[in-house]
């Protein structure tokens, strides 16, 4: 995925300044009494586009200098405001001259020539009702003006914004993800490309993603992936977005919401070290006083994702680590990650790196986390559609992972500015973010709890909202980070005979006054005389092609959520939409054709080995599977399943093909494996399309092996 770049038409700022003497400086602010309504301020244009916080009320100022200006120092001043943000409509500094300005309360800020050149741009917000306005000019070209303010009714601290991120989106099932940005209410919508498929013309804009997404287009800050550029310049991007996309060609940009800086950036155009958008990104970032910094694009730096790590983008990565960015909103991979904050190599950086978060969950089909990534993946899912919740302040942040309505998947992460003005504070986080546990059985999970400011505070650690029937202990249950480090503990998870279940447990961190959280969850799996259980809603183990001898050129079989796919030749379902428990099983082509032939298991065989277990006296196999197949296959194609026993494969189960057309059933089978007893063997599930090429499609659920 793509991000875009906005450029704004460069014109004379639309705001009447006094021809001033050199050493001139002026100050004059507009307080309003009684509760009065502020003056409109008057808009500018090349400004850098500046959303608000809730409550946030304004009005006129008129503060500039130029010349030698060692005259005394000003304020801009809205009485009872909790804290001011300025509006300089013009920052031509030469030199080593500066405007430096402070908080009544708290907050400084010095002002240079690299500060938006030639731009109109709001500056970070500075506490108290006052901003003193120093200027230190020696050279006779320096000018500056400032033409209005910010106030907020509120401490800035309790100031945020919301903004919506999501990529990959329409897709067939961005109906599902639209409603959430609704109910969220954001100040911004960023996408991270990818957002009409599947070719992003104009018309699959305005057909595909427009009657789900149109009604947030006034909010929308858009990048664009790489199907958008499977038309010709990405032409029905351009066409769709106008201006709001950026300058046809280019497509990055930035804007500030809050005391955030957002940069939008564009991976499917030249991204290399010393390119035009690389160096523009450093210009950019310098320029910018936000204590804040997020940017937004669409191919991942780290994936775990089927494209895996992508170091095309390093260049941006680098840049923003370089100058204390803070987030990455990626997509690309249709799955959701989150990563810890990293250089560019990936090494965790918790003092400086960058935290990625991709969000490719908007709407279209699920990719499986198969490749292995150079960065610290600390969450991740691959089956639930949903979008991010971006709560932003002055000095930190809180994302949330937020499922489309019917699915429970969650996460949440904090993190401070590493820019802002802060005091000592700790985070919680939890390794990994879901964990499953059998009755009677053990479980464990890392705490980690991270410094930021300095913190090296004792903080006390305990954990609730278990499932019935487990207790959860800490060791140590309190720990002390090194300033700016991480201190680790461990939960031990412990599952009565009788418990059952699963629950979003919190585990929570104290110091003194201060509380923070994170959330894991914790399920019960099955126990009894079961030998081997697999429902496919983890990670099991199981593993693709473990002998390396699959043939297979498509399709391949896969644990995710499978897509219903109807035949347009005969009308048949072929591919279930649907599972026999859960949400996922073992699929082959998990993702829906669009047309006939398309995603079904092609080129030959594929094969799935189970984890090994031992087998118990009496041992039963059960399990679910569908299958289904044209008219074109033959009884050279197959779904098998087999015991493998070292290395030599015994069939138990099979299906194979006819020149009728099978329409897919789940249906229930059972296997006699007590001829392994006591001998450690794995499951081997099978399918293929050999002969002559035909369509065949087949899942396998709820495989058990019992006594």
């Amino acid at each position: 995925m793509r991000s875009t770049t906005k450029r704004w038409r460069r014109r004379t700022l639309a705001v009447a300044t006094s021809t001033l003497a050199a050493g001139a400086f002026l100050v004059a602010a507009h307080p309003q009494a009684g509760g009065a309504a502020p003056p409109a301020v008057p808009e500018v244009a090349d400004q850098v586009p500046q959303l608000t916080e809730a409550g946030v009320t304004g009005g006129p100022a008129s503060v500039s200098g130029g010349g030698t200006s060692t005259s005394a120092d000003r304020s801009v001043c809205a009485p009872g405001a909790h804290w001011l943000r300025v509006r300089f409509t013009e920052l031509s500094l030469r030199g080593n001259d500066s405007v430096t300005l402070t908080g009544s309360s708290a907050g400084s800020y010095t002002l240079t020539s690299r500060h938006w050149p030639g731009k109109a741009f709001h500056t970070r917000a500075f506490e108290g009702d006052c901003v003193r306005v120093s200027a230190a000019l020696s050279d006779p070209a320096s000018r500056f003006a400032i033409d209005a303010y910010q106030a907020g009714d509120r401490p800035l601290a309790a100031a945020t914004t919301t903004v919506a991120a999501v990529g990959d989106v329409c897709g067939s099932s961005c109906n599902q993800t639209a409603p959430l940005i609704k109910n969220m209410n954001p100040q911004a919508l960023i996408l991270a490309g990818d957002n009409a498929y599947s070719s992003g013309t104009l018309s699959e804009y305005k057909n595909n993603y427009d009657p789900y997404y149109g009604q947030f287009k006034a909010i929308t800050y858009p990048t664009p992936g790489n199907h958008e550029y499977n038309t010709s310049g990405a032409s029905g991007y351009f066409d769709y977005f106008g201006a709001r996309a950026g300058e046809r060609g280019k497509g990055y940009y930035s804007f500030d919401v809050g005391d955030w800086h957002f940069v939008a950036l564009n991976s499917n155009i030249t991204r290399s070290t010393g390119s035009a958008q690389e160096t523009w990104l450093k210009n950019d970032l310098a320029a910018s006083t936000k204590p804040c910094t997020a940017a937004f694009f669409h191919h991942p730096r780290f994936s775990r994702g089927t494209h895996g790590d992508d170091s095309s983008v390093t260049p941006f990565f680098q840049a923003l680590y370089n100058a204390k960015a803070d987030l990455i909103v990626v997509g690309h991979d249709h799955n959701y990650q989150r990563y810890a904050p990293s250089r560019p190599d990936g090494t965790r950086d918790d003092a400086n790196g960058v935290r990625e978060l991709l969000i490719g969950t908007g709407g279209r089909g699920y990719y499986n986390f198969d490749q292995s990534s150079a960065a610290v993946q600390e969450a991740g899912n691959t089956n639930t559609f949903g979008v991010g919740k971006l709560t932003l302040s002055a000095t930190d942040y809180r994302s949330d992972f937020v499922p489309v309505s019917g699915r429970t998947f969650t996460d949440t992460a904090t993190g401070k500015c590493k820019k802002a003005v802060s005091s000592p504070a700790f985070s919680v986080g939890t390794t990994p973010s879901s964990v499953s546990v059998k009755p009677g059985g053990t479980a464990s999970v890392t705490v980690n709890v991270g410094s930021t400011g300095g913190f090296t505070a004792a903080t006390a650690l305990s954990v609730s909202g278990l499932p019935s029937g487990v207790t959860g202990a800490i060791s140590p249950s309190s720990v002390t980070p090194p300033a700016n480090g991480t201190a680790t503990a461990t939960l031990t998870l412990t599952a009565s005979a009788t418990a059952s279940g699963s629950a979003a447990a919190t585990v929570t961190g104290t110091s003194g006054s201060t509380t923070q959280t994170a959330k894991v969850t914790v399920s019960v799996g099955t126990a009894g005389g079961e030998a081997f259980a697999d429902d496919f809603e983890t990670d099991k183990g199981w593993r693709l092609n473990a002998a390396g001898s699959d043939t297979a050129t498509a399709g391949k079989w896969e644990r995710g959520d499978p897509e219903q796919t109807t035949s347009t030749y005969s009308n048949q379902i072929k591919q279930r939409g649907d599972t026999t428990s859960g949400v996922n099983c073992l699929v082959t082509g998990r993702l829906a054709g669009s047309e006939y032939g398309v995603n079904d298991l092609d080129g030959g065989a594929s094969s799935m080995a189970s984890p090994a277990f031992t087998v118990p006296a009496g041992g039963k196999l059960t399990f679910s599977y569908t299958f289904a197949h044209g008219d074109n296959a033959t009884s050279a194609d197959y779904l098998r399943i087999r015991v493998l026993d070292g290395t030599t494969p015994t069939t138990v189960f099979e299906k194979t093909g006819s020149a009728t057309e099978v329409a897919g059933v789940w249906q229930n089978a059972t296997a006699d494996l007590s001829s392994f007893a006591g001998r450690s063997v794995r499951l081997l599930v099978e399918a293929a399309d050999a002969s002559t090429a035909s369509l065949w499609e087949s899942a396998v659920d709820d495989v058990r092996v019992t006594a």
